[in-house]
């Protein structure tokens, strides 16, 4: 596992590949349960899914840092050959995410409640998606859960089984929604119903596909899952990790925000050239995925030629994945744009600040896999302490830039905060490397 050898472009695709096509089945679950619900003919159903999921993925999003933090600690066990800790890390983050998931079924009233004075919408709405909501709490336990899984999986280098959970989980919803809503006309708690029962049951086939970890008894030595030093441990990690998140989607909703001051239209063509950047990163998000498992097991083992080689490739990949995104996108940016808006003005604006989009690959990039390399090494404070520098210098670039220059400002100053990312982790690269020693 940690002689640079093995490091090899057929492992680093093995992993990434899975990652990317599990990634894109994601928004094709949101359009299904959107189109049956929407067979009703009225607008209510349409806005109490499309908010009640807004706040589900909300909340569950809180309980991210568990699948990075997972997975940067199980690569390291890995690393040192650790089979007990590998064991014991995963008992440890399945009770972890069962418990989050049971304070959010239980603190579901005040979640609720707060969600709709952030987002108010109509009396019909707001009580269609509370019905939404009761039913889908009902499975946060497994939702939270699977974070830890996949981050355990994906340290594993079994993206492939992360794939196949996705794809069950995403292919059973998709058939019960078809079954509950349009067969039995059950309407928003048949979409609802149809994701919990994908969600227990994706969890099930998760454990069933990570039962090699229940071979022996290490799962079950509560002394090592409970140990003080190693929960400590993981506590600081996910705190560090979390607060990074927080910052880093401060940013995206502050986009949002300055967008929306620019006028409507402005605001509906940037939420369309967003969608560029989120399939730029379901892409590039396969090579950070790999640079953590990797760099994680070589962190573990101590192996600074094994680390490098692991970086060198993965940073390979994704200067491939880039440039093909970025001529993607200029070859075919026009013609999805027409596609996704049939607006004549929308279509315009966005074709005015395409640009920005064909350059994006290639300036937000890097940070993703920087960001996969200091997650797999654990660096925990460096990943905080140079978000919380990124972000300041993207609200300077906000201040400076979006007054003369409007949306152009706009976007100029979200690619800083990408570069500011890659530059502020680059500059800390040479300190990971050098704690390995030699």
């Amino acid at each position: 596992m940690a002689d640079a050898a093995t490091i090899t472009h057929p492992r680093v695709l093995t992993i990434a590949v899975p990652v990317v096509i599990s990634n894109i089945t994601t928004p094709i679950l949101g359009a299904v349960d959107t189109g049956v619900v929407g067979q009703t003919g009225t607008a209510v159903p349409i806005g109490a899914v499309g908010i009640g999921a807004v706040i589900i993925a909300a909340v569950y999003w809180f309980f991210g840092f568990l699948r990075m933090g997972t997975t940067g600690l199980a690569a390291q066990a890995i690393g040192r050959a650790d089979a007990e800790e590998l064991a014991a890390l995963l008992t440890r983050v399945l009770l972890i995410g069962g418990a989050g998931g049971m304070v959010i079924f239980l603190l579901q009233i005040p979640i609720t409640r707060v969600a709709f004075r952030l987002s108010p919408a109509s009396e019909e709405v707001e009580q269609l998606a509370h019905t939404y909501l009761t039913i889908r709490f009902l499975s946060a336990p497994a939702a939270v859960a699977m974070f830890g899984l996949t981050g355990w999986l994906i340290a594993r280098e079994r993206t492939a089984a992360v794939l196949i959970i996705q794809l069950w989980i995403n292919g059973l919803n998709i058939m019960l929604d078809l079954i509950f809503v349009l067969g039995l006309d059950r309407g928003v708690d048949g979409v609802a119903t149809a994701t919990v029962i994908a969600e227990w049951t994706g969890l099930m086939l998760g454990l069933w596909l990570v039962r090699r970890g229940f071979a022996d008894g290490h799962w079950r030595v509560w002394a090592r899952v409970f140990d003080r030093a190693r929960l400590w441990r993981m506590a600081q990690l996910n705190g560090d990790i979390l607060i990074r998140s927080l910052l880093l989607q401060t940013a995206l909703l502050s986009f949002v925000f300055f967008g929306a001051g620019l006028g409507d239209v402005t605001l509906a063509a940037n939420q369309v050239l967003v969608q560029f950047l989120m399939f730029a990163s379901y892409a590039l998000d396969g090579f950070a995925f790999a640079a953590e498992a990797l760099v994680g097991q070589a962190v573990g083992a101590r192996a600074r030629g094994t680390l490098r080689r692991a970086v060198s490739i993965n940073a390979q990949w994704t200067l491939v994945a880039m440039l093909v995104l970025c001529a993607l996108t200029w070859v075919f940016g026009g013609h999805v744009i027409a596609v996704m808006t049939p607006a004549p003005d929308i279509r315009a604006e966005a074709a005015v600040y395409l640009p920005w989009l064909i350059a994006a690959p290639i300036l937000c990039g890097p940070s993703f896999l920087l960001d996969g390399i200091f997650i797999g090494a654990t660096r925990g404070r460096d990943l905080r302490n140079m978000m919380a520098l990124s972000f300041a210098a993207y609200g300077a670039a906000l201040g400076l830039l979006t007054g003369p220059f409007g949306n152009h400002g706009l976007w100029a100053a979200f690619m800083v905060f990408f570069v500011a990312r890659a530059v502020t982790l680059m500059a800390r690269y040479p300190v990971l490397v050098s704690d390995l020693g030699r």
